[in-house]
């Protein structure tokens, strides 16, 4: 297939406020069923174990709700790798209401939220062990994806973990399909154009690999269930400097 890019609904300004919470509630439903929460366990702990760490501060970039990145520390405390959320997102409305209240769910509670720009993230160098997100990088231009790669990097002390779609003729049939089951209209229509979109892992390597050698160590990509990916860029010991592709 190749990539159409178009806007999504859930990114518009004209999106109605009650269509919302429906569709990010879909979504935290496919991730919870169809790949998205294993496919970061699994990257994070692929870092624990080439770090030998188990602790790490994580940045989830362009989270929502929250909720996949709270089902995700819970996956990873069962093996004692432990992880402390912060959310961001450019939409406010997005983003859990509030933080340490307590009529606010436990994951809403347990989580830093911030709204910022994931392509000028409001963070210092090195803020944070991890830069994660999930369901995001479809949305990029391969511009804007370099310049994310790049501020994930910038921000992070290990790497940027990027959790997405695979582009496939058969993934699009299956979420035609799926419009009996999706909960919201909203959802499945941008599900529809979330796939055509998407990039393959060919095409994320081949961004990466335009950066220099001094910001980039390396970059493993796997392939999940259901036309899930994982690409865990590593970031190298010296700091990110210059725009994407200058050596």
């Amino acid at each position: 297939m190749r990539r159409i890019d178009a806007p999504e609904i859930l990114d518009s300004e004209n999106c109605p406020v009650e269509e919302v919470q429906p569709a990010l509630q879909t979504l935290d439903r496919i991730n919870r069923f169809f790949g998205g929460v294993s496919t970061t366990q699994k990257m994070i702990e692929r870092v624990a174990v080439a770090t030998g760490t188990k602790s790490f501060s994580v940045l989830d970039a362009a989270a929502g709700s929250g909720r996949m990145l709270e089902a995700v520390r819970k996956r990873l405390a069962a093996s004692g790798v432990l992880i402390h959320g912060t959310l961001l997102d450019r939409d406010r409305s997005h983003l859990p209401r509030g933080n340490f209240h307590q009529d606010q769910p436990h994951y809403a509670r347990s989580q830093a939220s911030v709204v910022g720009d994931a392509l000028a993230l409001p963070f210092a160098d090195q803020s944070f062990d991890l830069v994660c997100c999930n369901l995001f990088a479809h949305h990029l231009t391969p511009p804007q994806l370099c310049l994310f790669v790049r501020e994930g990097l910038r921000v992070s002390r290990h790497a940027l973990l990027i959790n997405d779609l695979v582009r496939h003729a058969l993934h699009l049939g299956l979420v035609y399909a799926s419009y009996p089951i999706m909960g919201s209209h909203v959802a499945w229509l941008d599900g529809l154009t979330s796939v055509r979109r998407a990039y393959v892992p060919a095409e994320i390597r081949e961004i990466v690999a335009g950066f220099p050698v001094d910001s980039v160590a390396r970059i493993e990509i796997s392939r999940h269930y259901l036309f899930r990916m994982g690409a865990i860029v590593w970031k190298a010991q010296r700091p990110v400097r210059g725009a994407c592709g200058q050596l």
